[in-house]
C-alpha cells in the first residue's frame, strides 16, 4: 500500500514515528514502574533460598520461574534492573559532569589548553573502555561505588566533545561579542551566554548514555565484579543462570536478559526521537 492510499493522519504517524515512541514510552514506563516499586509491592529477602523448589518451570505461582537456589526469576530481575538503571543513571550523571568541566574549559580557554585536553580525551577514547573499567574496579574498592566510577571514568568522552564544539560554534556568535563589549567576564560568559545553548545537548547526551552504563555494569557483574553475588543484579543473574541452562532451565538467564535488552532498547527510541527533535532539519520536516 502506497503512502497516498493512507489517511493523513496515518500517513503522518507513519513519517513522524509518533506511534512507536508511544509504544517506547508505555514499554518503559511500565518497566522501570515496576522495578521500581518491587520493594514495596514485592518484598524479597535477598539471601533467602528455598532447595525444595530449585529449577521450577515457569508458571502462574512463578511467572518466570525459578533459579538453582529456588529463588523467583521474575522477581529477582525487577530488582536487578532498578540496580542496573540506577547505577545507570548516576554514572552517566558524573560521567556527564566530568565531560562537561572538561568541554566547557577547552572550548572557552581554546589555545594549549584546548589541544591537550583533546589529547587527552583521544588518548583514553583509544583505550578499549571494557578493560580500562575492569582495570578502574581492580584499583578500588569492589562494590556499587567502584562500579560507578568504573563507567563514569570510561564514559565522560563523548560529552566533553559535544560541549566543545557547541563551544567553539557559539564563542565567536554576535551575541557573546556584545556580552563581551558590555564588560561581561569569561566566566560570565560562559555561565549566562553559553552554557545555557549548550544544555539541551548535554541533557541528551547524558541520557543516551544511560543504555550504554546500564550495559557496561551488566558486563562487570556478569565477570563477577560488580554487585556481590547474592545481590539481584542482571548481569549476576545472567552469570548465575548460564550453568542452569545444561539442565535445560532456560528462564533463569533469559528472562534478565529479556528484560534488560527491552528496557534499554525503548529508551533508545525515546534518545533518538529527542535527538531528531533537536535537528532543525528534522524539526522543519515534522512540521510539513
Amino acid at each position: 500500500m502506497t503512502d497516498l492510499a493512507l489517511p493523513a493522519r496515518v500517513r503522518r504517524l507513519r513519517r513522524t514515528g509518533s506511534a512507536g515512541t508511544m509504544v517506547a514510552v508505555v514499554v518503559l514506563g511500565g518497566v522501570v514502574a515496576a522495578a521500581l516499586l518491587a520493594p514495596v509491592l514485592w518484598p524479597l529477602d535477598q539471601s533467602a533460598v528455598d532447595l525444595s523448589r530449585t529449577r521450577l518451570a515457569p508458571s502462574p505461582e512463578h511467572l518466570a520461574g525459578t533459579d538453582d537456589l529456588g529463588r523467583d526469576v521474575a522477581l529477582r530481575s525487577l530488582y536487578g534492573l532498578r540496580v542496573s538503571l540506577l547505577v545507570g543513571a548516576v554514572a552517566a550523571l558524573v560521567a556527564a559532569v566530568i565531560g562537561g568541566v572538561v568541554g566547557a574549559v577547552a572550548g572557552s580557554v581554546g589555545g594549549w589548553v584546548d589541544r591537550a585536553l583533546m589529547r587527552v580525551v583521544d588518548t583514553v577514547a583509544a583505550l578499549p573502555h571494557l578493560l580500562l573499567g575492569i582495570f578502574v574496579v581492580a584499583m578500588l574498592r569492589p562494590g556499587l561505588g567502584a562500579v560507578i566510577a568504573s563507567i563514569a571514568l570510561t564514559h565522560w568522552l563523548s560529552t566533553a566533545r559535544i560541549v566543545r564544539s557547541e563551544l567553539l560554534s557559539l564563542r565567536n556568535r554576535p551575541f557573546v561579542d556584545a556580552a563581551i563589549a558590555g564588560g561581561a567576564g569569561r566566566v560570565r560568559v560562559l555561565t549566562r551566554h553559553l552554557l545555557p545553548h549548550v544544555l539541551p545537548r548535554l541533557a541528551l547526551a547524558t541520557t543516551l548514555m544511560v543504555p550504554h552504563a546500564v550495559w557496561h555494569e551488566t558486563a562487570l557483574s556478569f565477570l563477577g565484579l560488580g554487585l556481590p553475588p547474592h545481590l539481584a543484579s542482571i548481569g549476576n543473574m545472567i552469570n548465575d543462570g548460564q550453568r542452569s541452562l545444561l539442565t535445560g532451565a532456560w528462564w533463569a538467564s533469559i528472562v534478565p536478559g529479556l528484560l534488560l535488552v527491552t528496557a534499554t532498547l525503548a529508551l533508545a527510541v525515546l534518545t533518538g526521537r529527542w535527538r531528531d527533535r533537536l535537528d532543525p532539519r528534522v524539526r522543519a520536516e515534522l512540521q510539513l
